[in-house]
């Protein structure tokens, strides 16, 4: 095993402080954590978003693998794994993701849609109740 090399979730995170007010279009990969003030459109089909608390992201498009927020998003987000809002997070705006978590404590105003995963779906009361009862009766 090769030490020198970073692990999944030792990625590189590019941090904007508190201070910093960015404006334009914004692309990445990675990771990226805004703790500031951004305005405009991220653009990060293979990066992680995530938004701190007393950060306020207002984009017309926010298109990454996942979001984690915990400040302000006034934005459409589509992520294509996940998206995570975390107590204390406001989000105007629709979302499109592969899974969501809202904890309590967010303010959502907006629509959800899922993203489906390819995946078949397994149907767990196809077979009739009398035939299950019957296997657990033997059982």
């Amino acid at each position: 095993m090769d030490e020198n090399k970073p692990k999944k979730d030792e990625r590189a995170t590019v941090t904007f402080s508190s201070t910093t007010s960015f404006k334009g279009v914004l692309r990445f990969r990675e990771r990226l954590c805004i703790r500031g003030s951004f305005s405009g459109t991220i653009q990060a089909d293979k990066g992680d978003l995530i938004v701190d608390k007393g950060a306020s992201v207002e984009a017309d498009l926010i298109n990454v693998t996942s979001l984690t927020a915990s400040g302000k998003v006034v934005a459409p987000v589509c992520a294509s794994d996940k998206i995570d809002l975390c107590a204390g997070a406001e989000i105007h705006g629709d979302l499109v993701a592969g899974r969501l978590r809202i904890a309590d404590g967010v303010l959502f105003e907006g629509k959800c849609s899922m993203i489906d995963d390819g995946k078949e779906n397994v149907e767990i009361f196809a077979r009739p109740a009398s035939e299950i009862k019957a296997e657990l009766r033997r059982a």
